[in-house]
């Protein structure tokens, strides 16, 4: 009984603690090195835009949520730059879990 209640500790912690975007990007020099996750192709064309105007270093994330989608930078990103992505971002590009429509 005891390892039933350790294993279920651990998938429950899992479920909590771990970091899962549903977009992940990582840039060096404002160009974009790695992309994990749905990366609409719009947004990214904006978002390399902004890398060629001004380069930067760092990650953002995309966390899904049931009020929509929440962006997330590293501190190696300039304020500046977080909010030029945030105004090019597509809210309509990422669905949000409330938006599921029941018979």
């Amino acid at each position: 009984m005891l390892y039933v209640m350790l294993i279920a500790a651990v998938i429950i912690f899992w479920l909590v603690a771990a970091d899962r975007p549903a977009l992940k990007v990582t840039f060096e020099g404002g160009v974009i090195t790695n992309v994990k996750g749905h990366f609409p192709p719009k947004f990214r064309h904006n978002v390399i835009e902004i890398g060629e105007i001004v380069p930067f270093d760092g990650t953002m994330k995309v966390y899904q949520q049931r009020t929509g989608a929440k962006l997330t930078f590293s501190k190696q990103v300039p304020k500046k730059v977080q909010q030029r992505i945030r105004n090019v971002f597509p809210h309509q590009g990422f669905k949000s879990a409330g938006d599921k429509k029941r018979a």
